[in-house]
């Protein structure tokens, strides 16, 4: 099975639904890595925020921030290697990646999340 590793910036939480305003690309990226995941892929998250040693202790993701600094990130490994920077994937992406485990991206209906109560968070009501 392959790993997918998914580095992101700094976030209260990475449904995309904490806050004001909501991150229609982190709402549908978390609807995604769950699609994947009830599918039986490994999809691993990361937040900056939270644990800035996983980010400091992997070479590729190190490099990559030593370089381009925060706007490399997110950063998205395949099996230990660098597949996207800057940007979250595609379910398509996700689906090609994980083509022996995952049913075609067309055959599963879109996930929906509605944003939760003004003021809420996924982090026990307190956003960063």
């Amino acid at each position: 099975m392959k790993k997918i590793q998914v580095f992101d910036p700094a976030l209260c939480c990475s449904s995309g639904v904490c806050g004001v305003e909501v991150d229609q690309a982190l709402v549908s990226f978390a609807a995604d890595v769950a699609w994947a995941q009830q599918n039986g892929a490994l999809v691993e998250r990361f937040n900056l925020a939270q644990q800035p040693m996983v980010f400091a202790e992997h070479a590729v993701v190190k490099g990559l921030l030593e370089r381009s600094g925060e706007s490399a990130l997110p950063v998205t490994l395949v099996d230990g290697e660098l597949a996207l920077a800057g940007r979250y994937p595609t379910r398509d992406e996700l689906t090609r990646w994980l083509a022996d485990k995952v049913q075609s991206a067309t055959e599963q209906p879109v996930m929906e999340q509605s944003a939760p109560a003004p003021g809420a968070c996924c982090s026990g009501g307190r956003c960063c």
